[in-house]
Formats: C-alpha cells, structure tokens, sequence
C-alpha cells in the first residue's frame, strides 16, 4: 500500500527561515503604509507605524539567530526592508511634513538623506568581522538605519507630543536631517546590544523594565520616543570610548599573544 503524502509548503528542514522573513516583509508594508498616511496628513500613525517597524526589525534577525534561520536570502531581505522603511519612508514623512516648504533644497536633503542610508546599508552587509575582532560585533560602524529614520523625525515627534518648551522644533528639521545622515555613513562606533549576557537574577528586573516601556508608549507614545531619542543620541559619545577602551584591550591582548609565539 502507499503511504499517504502530506502536502508540504516548503520542507521541514526550511520551515524555520519563514518567520524572521514574514516578520521583515511585515516591516516593509509598515514603512510604506506609513508613507500613505503621511500623504494623507496622518502624521500620527505614520510614526507609529515607523516605531512598529523598528521594533520587527529588532525582532527578526534576533529570532533568526535564536531558531538558527538566517540565510542570505534573509539578510539581502532585511537590507532592502531596511532602506524602504528607514530609509525613504522616514525622510518622506518629514518632507510631506515640513521640507517641502524649502522647494528644491528640502527635495535635496530628502535624496541626501536617503543616498546615506543605501551607502550605510550596502556598507554593512559587506563588512567582515576578523577571528581576532569578534568584540567588533557589539558596535556598528555610524548609526544603525532605524535609529536614523526615529532620530530625523524628532522635530515632528516633539509637535505630535503634549510636551511645550516654546521650541521651534521645525526650524531645526532640515539641520538634524542633514546631521543624521552624515553620522549614517560614518564610522563612529555605536553599541549594537548583540552580544549581552543576562543573567538569571536580572531576568526579572529586565521584564519589569520592558513592562515599564511598552505601558510608557502606550500612554505616553510621543513623550516615551522623544525621551528614548535624546538617550539615543547621548549614549553616542559613551560609545565611542567604550569602544577605543575594547580596542585598546585587544590590541594589548593580541601584542601579549604575538610576544608568546615568538618566545
């Protein structure tokens, strides 16, 4: 007799590379829904929606790495998710927003802004990290792309929010894209988080914490962003020194193991 055949989509071997994939796929209709409402003058929601795809692209490449599902397909996916979502849609928003009053030039710092994300992007997926340079995997080299396309939507964010400091946000919306999109494509070292160990006994507090955030965006979603945007941009220069002091270490620790090979 034959056995029956159940029908398989893909096979079972692959089946663990489709959720990080629909999670990157959700991530690109988020940032062009996002451009839409922009369109239709819903700033609103189209900043949410920006937040929401920032928060898949957080979630899938990590649990890619956690069911060991990554592949090449995944990360040129990712690249491309990314450049749509952080990329164009953040700097569309602010240019329906308020750089379309500057004419041609507001045009031309949007094309500034999203040329240095597809440089940033192509960049990162060419950079190899040497056996004797692992600690390089807890930095990026220059600003990640959906820290970029929050931080250019400050101004915006800070209207949005019920917060009033007698500020003239906008006036500053073409200066900080302009900013943003240098420290892109720079190699100013920012900390990635890849690579932290938890232990058991924070496990708890960190579930607090995370509890304490989403309650914080959902009452407090402008206010919660703005205030994780200027923590964002402090920890730069924190960064940095952190990583000159790892490159410090390794270069004594290899100039050790250099010293022992020719003893």
């Amino acid at each position: 007799m034959e056995q029956n055949k159940k029908f398989k989509l893909v096979s079972s071997k692959r089946t663990r590379y489709i959720l990080p994939n629909i999670l990157t796929l959700g991530g690109v209709c988020l940032g062009i829904s996002s451009i839409k409402f922009s369109i239709d003058g819903n700033f609103n929601l189209a900043v949410i929606l920006i937040l929401f795809a920032a928060i898949l692209d957080a979630l899938d490449g990590r649990i890619a790495r956690l069911i060991k599902g990554t592949s090449e397909f995944g990360k040129e996916l990712d690249s491309l998710t990314d450049f749509v979502s952080f990329g164009i849609a953040p700097v569309f928003i602010l240019y329906f927003w308020e750089l379309n009053n500057y004419g041609k030039l507001g045009w031309a710092i949007a094309l500034i802004y999203s040329v240095c994300c597809v440089l940033r992007l192509a960049r990162f997926n060419l950079t190899k990290t040497e056996n004797n340079q692992e600690w390089k995997d807890n930095f990026f080299e220059g600003i990640p792309s959906p820290a970029g396309g929050i931080l250019i939507l400050m101004p915006l964010i800070y209207e949005l929010s019920d917060l009033n400091f007698k500020f003239n946000a906008k006036g500053i919306t073409p200066y900080l894209t302009i900013l943003i999109a240098l420290l892109l494509v720079s190699k100013v070292p920012t900390l990635s988080f890849k690579k932290i160990s938890i232990s058991s006994k924070t496990t708890i507090f960190l579930l607090l914490a995370a509890g304490m955030i989403f309650t914080a965006l959902l009452f407090y979603t402008f206010e919660t962003l703005l205030a994780f945007a200027f923590i964002y941009l402090t920890s730069i220069p924190i960064s940095f020194f952190i990583f000159k002091k790892e490159q410090k270490k390794n270069s004594l620790k290899i100039s050790d193991e250099d010293h022992e090979d020719i003893l």
